[in-house]
């Protein structure tokens, strides 16, 4: 079976036509109906050295099903971030492992789908994973970039799941508005991270950060004994010694550790039901501030420009 997909390097967005094979015994062959565009699809691409087909966030129709495969039938709407070592979303069909495939959330079109998934198990598996968050946690989480992607659905799960403060971070008056109606009880300025957020509460036991590299020495101060930091970037030369000193742990979070090492984890799946059922409940809403008709090469480097400017509130899709 054939079908269209925008190849792309680090320079040029082409379409082509391609092979798609026949699924594997835990596959689902997916008729692609919208994605959305992520930093990491950004980075992805400035690092390629050969065409590929980008794409992670994805929501679509079911068409056939590997032999195994007992969740999921034909005609089946689904959502899901498949997995970085596979050809990915920006394709007519895309074959994705049914463990990290979740039913769609009735409620929404396929943009307002697609939007979800990579942020929502990256905001999943900071909170519950990561930091072993309940429904009974208290204290406080630091949202550095609280209108992002990730940021947007996290300060949304820890208000609705958990009994946690949240204090957002902006830097302008459209992405601090975002990050309250997300849910931020608070929101400070990330260019004054220390000085702002202790206008606002004393200290913080919990901090998400997604820019990390000039912000370990205002998390030490900022971070009580004991606290805990989430990181999901990947900056050169990281020193975190300044966070010794009270005995402050480091996790990092990536989303595709469970399609790289735990290929038949259905954690990713669970989540992205549970998801899909507190959005259809009216407790999680999209993050989608954008979309763009087609995926077209000129709409794909329109969105990715989109990502890379860092002024992007919410995130950006793509319908076919």
């Amino acid at each position: 079976m054939s079908t269209t997909t925008t190849a792309i390097d680090a320079f040029t967005f082409t379409e082509i036509e391609h092979e798609v094979p026949d699924p594997g015994p835990h596959d689902l062959l997916v008729e692609v109906r919208a994605v959305s565009v992520n930093p990491v699809d950004t980075k992805v691409r400035a690092g390629l050295d050969a065409p590929r087909v980008l794409g992670f966030d994805a929501a679509g129709v079911v068409r056939a099903v590997g032999s195994d495969v007992t969740a999921y039938a034909p005609g089946d709407e689904v959502y899901y971030a498949g997995s970085i070592d596979r050809p990915g979303s920006n394709a007519g069909l895309q074959l994705v492992d049914e463990h990290v495939v979740g039913h769609k959330p009735r409620s929404l079109d396929w943009a307002e789908a697609a939007a979800l998934p990579l942020t929502t198990i990256t905001a999943w598996e900071t909170l519950f994973d990561a930091l072993r968050l309940g429904a009974d946690s208290t204290g406080r989480l630091l949202v550095v970039s609280a209108a992002g992607g990730v940021g947007s659905v996290l300060t949304q799960l820890a208000k609705t799941l958990t009994g946690l403060e949240v204090v957002g971070t902006a830097s302008r008056e459209e992405s601090a508005a975002f990050a309250r109606e997300m849910g931020a009880d608070h929101v400070a300025d990330h260019h004054d991270l220390v000085a702002s957020v202790r206008a606002l509460v004393p200290d913080v036991q919990y901090v998400f950060s997604p820019v990390s590299g000039d912000n370990v020495e205002a998390y030490a101060e900022l971070l009580t004994p004991r606290g805990e930091v989430v990181a999901i970037d990947e900056p050169p030369g990281l020193d975190l010694l300044p966070l010794k000193d009270k005995s402050i742990t480091w996790h990092w979070e990536l989303m595709f550790t469970r399609p790289l090492f735990a290929k038949t984890d259905p954690t990713q799946r669970e989540l992205l039901e549970e998801v899909a059922r507190l959005v259809d409940a009216g407790r999680v809403r999209t993050t989608l501030t954008t979309t763009f008709e087609g995926l077209t090469g000129e709409n794909l480097r329109a969105a990715h420009e989109q990502v890379e400017s860092g002024r992007t509130v919410g995130k950006v899709a793509l319908t076919l």
